[in-house]
């Protein structure tokens, strides 16, 4: 998909519509946080005696969604909006 470099879009903070520089913010999810509370409370079941410990489910993988960064030309703020639903092709900015 591919999106201009600057788009005429409203900008909140102003309450104006304004030019608007794009910038592709698509990323995919993060691993967790090591020292979070589950992830120490599986470690500490599985380094001690006991039964079998349930593993990490297979889940059904969800699409990412197409983010582009607006930022305002005229207050220089920036927002986040979704263009499309689910990602089939990774937007690009054109040349």
């Amino acid at each position: 998909m591919i999106v201009p470099k600057e788009i005429k879009s409203y900008c909140p903070t102003c309450k104006k519509h304004t030019k608007h520089k794009v910038k592709i913010s698509t990323s995919k999810a993060k691993k967790g946080r090591t020292l979070a509370w589950g992830n120490l409370r599986q470690a500490r079941k599985l380094a001690g005696y006991h039964g079998k410990v349930a593993g990490k489910k297979k889940v059904k993988k969800q699409g990412i969604r197409n983010k582009i960064m607006l930022e305002c030309s005229a207050c220089h703020k920036k927002h986040e909006r979704t263009i499309s639903g689910r990602m089939k092709k990774k937007a690009e900015t054109a040349k």
